[in-house]
């Protein structure tokens, strides 16, 4: 059982086996989207393929936790089936000149260190360099495609507060950590379930912001000392947006409710209500810098978010559920990074 190949059979036996007969109706389907499925198998091949070839898989594989892997696998999948079928929409073809000239130099190429040292980025890099590395390389163009026709045209006008930037005037301290997401989370279905009572609540919150800032005014200090951490009637192009278009805010279409993180990373939690969506039009807004390559790969896939409801995406439960604000695979819906909520609270979350 020390030996390599012994560990990933026995590893991939267990994890095959721990799937079946769960999620999708299709047999031995790891994910359905629309008439398309990703097969178990080929999830299992893309992983033991892993296992062989990178050291930072080998690694998971001696702790047991190769689930990862298979989560990230199902949603590269999921999310190359949803950009194919995106293209098609919009009538967007790869440049395979440009694709091949990058194969060429094929940035995937080279091992994962078993030594990296952020297991989430380490394992997504694992898969890429696994799978077909023209196909990969085709997914990254399609994406920014997507995002260079989407940004143009794309604004959000949104009512929004937050949970953690400032103490709250009720207990006179800001929520952290699990209070802070449970607080965020349950703010959104409220949100969802309530709209009246969410342009109540969020009024309430812009005139706390309102009286801070006059009473740092009336202290000597900068209004602007005080974080906006409320705002109704809030208008947002997608070119002014920066890492914000590649949040649920740019995927989700009026009446929608949802919370996911800051993009900034400081632990506090955005949560909004999508009162209008604009995409049919060009957007006049201010010359704006052009985000980076990964920026822009990330609002190319922000756009198959209103995919994944249309084509009726599955996800096999022995991997987890689908993150609607990571676009990629949870292990469950506690471990989710938000919620993405229809009017009326009820329906599909994406989760």
């Amino acid at each position: 059982m020390g030996r390599p190949r012994a560990l990933v059979a026995v590893v991939a036996g267990a994890l095959l086996l721990g799937g079946c007969g769960s999620g999708p109706s299709q047999v031995g389907a790891a994910a359905v989207i629309g008439d398309r499925v990703i097969s178990i198998d080929q999830v299992q091949n893309l992983i033991d393929k892993a296992v062989r070839e990178q050291p930072y898989a080998k690694k998971l594989a001696g702790e047991h936790k190769l689930e990862a892997v298979g989560r990230a696998v199902v949603g590269q999948l999921v999310l190359h089936e949803l950009l194919l079928k995106a293209a098609q929409k919009q009538g967007i073809t790869p440049n395979y000149a440009q694709i091949d000239a990058q194969l060429a130099k094929d940035p995937l190429n080279g091992p994962v260190p078993a030594d990296a040292s952020n297991e989430a980025q380490a394992v997504s890099q694992v898969v890429a360099r696994t799978r077909d590395h023209r196909e990969e390389l085709t997914d990254t163009y399609l994406a920014q495609a997507l995002a260079d026709k989407a940004m143009p045209n794309t604004s959000v006008t949104f009512d929004y507060t937050s949970v953690g930037l400032v103490p709250d005037p009720a207990t006179g301290s800001a929520p952290q950590g699990p209070e802070a997401k449970k607080t965020a989370f349950d703010l959104a279905r409220q949100f969802a379930a309530d709209p009246a009572g969410a342009t109540k609540r969020i009024g309430s919150d812009v005139q706390y912001l309102t009286a801070l800032r006059q009473r740092a005014s009336q202290t000597g200090q900068s209004p602007e000392s005080v974080p906006p951490f409320a705002g109704v009637g809030e208008v947002l192009a997608a070119t002014q947006a920066g890492t914000f278009a590649a949040t649920p805010l740019f995927g989700s279409p009026a009446g929608t409710a949802m919370v996911f993180p800051f993009p900034n990373g400081d632990g506090t939690w955005f949560i909004a209500v999508v009162r209008q969506r604009t995409d049919d039009k060009p957007v006049a807004t201010e010359q704006a810098a052009a985000p980076d390559a990964a920026t822009k790969t990330a609002i190319g896939m922000r756009q198959l978010q209103p995919l994944f409801d249309e084509l009726g995406v599955r996800v096999n439960k022995r991997y987890g559920v689908w993150d609607v604000v990571a676009m990629n695979v949870a292990p469950n819906q506690d471990s989710t990074q938000g919620v993405v909520l229809p009017p009326g609270g009820s329906g599909r979350t994406q989760q």
